[in-house]
């Protein structure tokens, strides 16, 4: 690990260089490229000088205990130090695991309303709403792209993107089938009925994730529509682009200005191909899906909410607990924070 941490901290005193540099200086590109390096290596060197400092101090505390009268003294310190050192330790071996890539970008989310008809798609609201909650906790902001309203409330579709502070980080996790548990306001006889929503999420691809070329694209043009199917645009500012070698859709008609809605058509069709083809990469490598949560399956029941106990379990790593109503309205930390916390620890044991 010393050895790791070492080039680390060669590479970060490089960067710095670097950066001073006046050839580089004028070079924005090159700038942010390696401005962007140093922040991502700038936590563990941080920690690394922490390290050091703590295992110095423990071999100053070995060195007196031979002193009588400071025997006592270097004892408490030994301890002191030795458990700030293993803490140090543990902390290091989180941040020294491989960061997935994508964790820093935002997302493209996609929820609908599957098994169940109406109360489905009463639910895929519910999970907006609760994501809705979850964004404004993390200061996120997040912009509706697409929808289709259910007919008695509720989406049978509705699409955002989420864009703040690593996003993805948080909500990649989200993914799959999500079960509802509870009795539909339709229902006269008071039975439980179960209702599934399927949640996608997409890191937003930049430039340099993917190229798309304007040949292999079909743009159509056509009035906004709201709910019922009315229009609500006298214009043809509701866009569908068409990506013609993989046959993927996209549309986007929330915003009043067809360019807009061609802008964002065109960040969700580049997520849904870069998502694609990550998607390929995963099956293939199937050494590294054994230690990830969940099978990445888009069909994989990952979660169930019950509404009569007030429970929301997470089957991928059996986590339960009994706070739905504060979940639904947006508090899914401790639901993220142990997610997080399972991926770190089947990763560190496959190392």
């Amino acid at each position: 690990m010393e050895e790791r941490l070492e080039a680390i901290l060669k590479r970060y005193k490089e960067i710095e260089t670097e950066l001073m540099d006046p050839n580089t200086i004028g070079d924005f590109k090159k700038v942010s490229k390696l401005s962007k390096e140093q922040s991502n290596l700038e936590e563990i060197v941080k920690k690394y000088e922490e390290y050091k400092d703590a295992n110095e101090k423990i071999a100053e505390a070995k060195s007196l205990m031979s002193d009588v009268e400071l025997r006592e003294m270097a004892e408490l310190e030994l301890e002191e130090q030795t458990e700030r050192f293993t803490k140090i330790t543990s902390e290091l071996e989180i941040l020294l695991i491989p960061k997935d890539e994508n964790d820093g970008k935002n997302v493209i989310m996609e929820i609908r309303g599957a098994a169940g008809g109406d109360e489905a798609n009463i639910f895929a609201g519910d999970l907006f709403r609760m994501y809705t909650y979850y964004a404004e906790k993390n200061n996120w902001k997040i912009e509706v792209t697409n929808e289709i309203a259910g007919s008695s409330g509720g989406f049978s579709q509705v699409e955002c993107m989420i864009k703040g502070e690593n996003v993805y980080s948080k909500l990649k996790y989200e993914s799959g089938a999500h079960r509802v548990q509870r009795v539909p306001e339709t229902e006269s006889q008071g039975r439980v009925h179960t209702s599934t929503a399927t949640v996608v999420v997409m890191p937003e691809a930049n430039d340099i994730d993917i190229e798309i070329k304007e040949s292999d694209l079909k743009i159509d043009v056509y009035h906004s529509s709201g709910a019922g199917g009315q229009s609500v645009n006298t214009s043809n500012s509701a866009v569908r682009i068409t990506h013609l070698p993989t046959n993927t859709v996209v549309t986007c008609q929330n915003e009043r200005s067809q360019m807009k809605n061609k802008e964002q058509a065109m960040s969700i069709l580049k997520a849904k191909i870069y998502d694609n083809l990550e998607q390929q990469k995963n099956k293939e490598l199937t050494e590294t899906r054994k230690s990830k949560v969940g099978s990445g399956d888009r069909s994989e029941k990952i979660r169930t909410y019950n509404y009569p106990q007030n429970r929301v379990t997470d089957h991928r790593i059996n986590f339960s607990i009994m706070e739905l109503d504060r979940v639904m309205d947006g508090g899914l930390e401790p639901i993220v924070t142990a997610l997080i916390t399972e991926d770190q620890r089947r990763k560190l044991e496959g190392k």
